[in-house]
């Protein structure tokens, strides 16, 4: 699942959140305030400390800005903040996402069942960094390059679902295309193709190859994500310009089930598949 690059309500003016409706960074901010007014530490000195401007730390705690993982870290340490902060860390790596798609994230971060079919670039959760920060800056419009890096952040947190306990079972059933097209650089696809190898070699991911000479397709329609949650509801996540959206009525859910499953019918096995990625390899 690869959330869209960009949407009207995405517009970033400057220091801006994704969302200006994101109540979770203005909590987090008026937590970080609190408790760096408890520690005595002034602004510039919490900065200085932790590699950040006085402005930067401002805009965190006035809800303007999605603060990094790894600033919320060294924040609550520095801070003495028992893991106040770190608690939130989820809930703001959301926040980064557009308004949309943040429902979406929190059911894929909790499914038992992740299953993805991608057409127009390798999944989300399949991507480098370097492959990630090309996907979102070559979206146009453009995003702002503070936006580009918050994307690219929380579309690398998002894959900590792949190495989760217990894990969950996913898949991933992607076009032949999408891994030839060598985005960012062929020095930045090669990694991915690597990153996709050691991905499919994990005991709970499978990954599915469909070949360009296909005769038969069963997912012309586009690309999709299926979600089973821990209650057993089956929910559907349908990519689309600007109509991005989650199913949960059977029928819908039911007739991407059976594309899908007719679709891994029709795509290479996945021992197959790995070997077809090891060959991209060694010809990228």
């Amino acid at each position: 699942m690869s959330e869209p690059t960009r949407r009207p309500e995405d517009d970033d003016p400057g220091d801006a959140a994704p969302d200006s409706g994101s109540g979770i960074l203005r909590v987090f901010g008026r937590q970080l305030k609190r408790f760096r007014i408890r520690a005595g530490v002034e602004r510039t000195e919490l900065g200085a400390r932790l590699g950040y401007s006085a402005s930067t730390i401002a805009a965190y705690e006035q809800g303007r800005r999605v603060p990094s993982p790894r600033f919320i870290d060294q924040a609550d340490d520095l801070l003495d903040a028992g893991e106040v902060l770190k608690e939130m860390k989820e809930e703001v790596a959301r926040a980064q996402y557009p308004a949309f798609f943040r429902d979406a994230a929190r059911l894929e971060a909790e499914a038992v069942e992740l299953h993805v079919y991608a057409t127009k670039a390798v999944p989300g959760l399949l991507q480098t960094e370097h492959y990630a920060r090309a996907v979102f800056t070559m979206s146009r419009p453009l995003l702002a390059e503070e936006t580009v890096e918050q994307r690219v952040a929380a579309r690398l947190a998002r894959q900590e679902i792949l190495t989760r306990m217990p894990l969950p079972t996913i898949s991933f059933v992607i076009e032949e295309s999408v891994l030839r097209r060598p985005l960012g650089a062929r020095t930045v696809m090669h990694g991915q193709l690597r990153q996709v190898l050691m991905t499919g070699r994990r005991r709970n991911v499978e990954i599915q190859v469909v070949p360009t000479d296909l005769e038969e397709h069963a997912g012309l329609e586009g690309p999709f994500t299926l979600i089973e949650t821990r209650d057993g509801r089956r929910i559907a996540y349908v990519e689309g310009y600007k109509d991005s959206r989650l199913h949960t009525d059977r029928t819908p859910v039911r007739e991407l089930e059976e594309q899908y499953g007719i679709l891994r019918a029709q795509a290479l096995t996945p021992r197959a598949s790995l070997v077809f990625v090891e060959k991209l390899l060694g010809e990228s």
